[in-house]
């Protein structure tokens, strides 16, 4: 396996941790694959695998993203188009889906078809953002992403608001936070996570290593 990793910097994002995950999988696991922080589409045209991350409110994500050249078209082209394996995460997944509804109604990328909405836990006493560890519980264990986690695996989340799948087989996996929260979704070539692997130790560095790997 060989090729470039290109991670997305679109000024929001824990970058550096995120790529020193990726880093440390491809170092532990011996794989020849490059990881690059890039604001540059040109990057994308030439990436094996892309990841999005991202941190902070949906439609400022958003504006990010479509400020940057060639940006989005580019996504679209190679990961739709072309198939190039994606990874999105926190906002970053929220970011796929077609509606975002913090502060007002934006459209999002519209790759998985869903809205992203308030978690609405405050009435059973949960506290909002959702922070913390909390235990995976797989709806498609047989995804790729999710291969080799305990039953008990743990992630680590920060985040206000959750994404709800239009359709419920694209939700690969959830936690239990006031009910079922979506904790990640896929389809074809795509996949996204609302925890933050580079946080999620063993766990986190599972996920990464299963979608460097992955061939759908």
């Amino acid at each position: 396996m060989s090729g470039l990793v290109a991670i997305i910097d679109y000024g929001s994002g824990n970058l550096r941790s995120c790529a020193k995950a990726f880093e440390r999988v491809v170092a532990e696991r011996g794989l020849n694959l490059t990881i690059e922080v890039t604001a540059e589409a040109a990057r994308l045209a030439q990436a094996e695998r892309i990841v999005l991350p991202g941190v902070g409110a949906f439609a400022d994500c958003k504006s990010g993203l479509a400020a940057l050249p060639g940006m989005i078209e580019t996504l679209e082209r190679r990961v739709l188009g072309q198939g190039v394996p994606f990874f999105g995460i926190c906002v970053g997944m929220q970011l796929l889906a077609t509606t975002g509804r913090e502060h007002g109604d934006h459209a999002g990328l519209g790759w998985i078809k869903g809205e992203v909405v308030p978690l609405g836990v405050e009435s059973q006493g949960l506290k909002v953002p959702h922070m913390g560890w909390n235990q995976l519980v797989a709806d498609a264990p047989a995804h790729p992403l999710l291969a080799g986690l305990s039953p008990d695996a743990h992630a680590y989340f920060v985040h206000s608001y959750q994404f709800h799948c239009a359709d419920s087989a694209q939700r690969l996996a959830h936690v239990d936070y006031g009910g079922a929260v979506t904790a990640m979704v896929g389809r074809d070539n795509l996949v996204g996570s609302q925890f933050h692997p580079e946080k999620s130790q063993a766990t986190g560095l599972q996920v990464i290593e299963n979608f460097l790997k992955w061939k759908p």
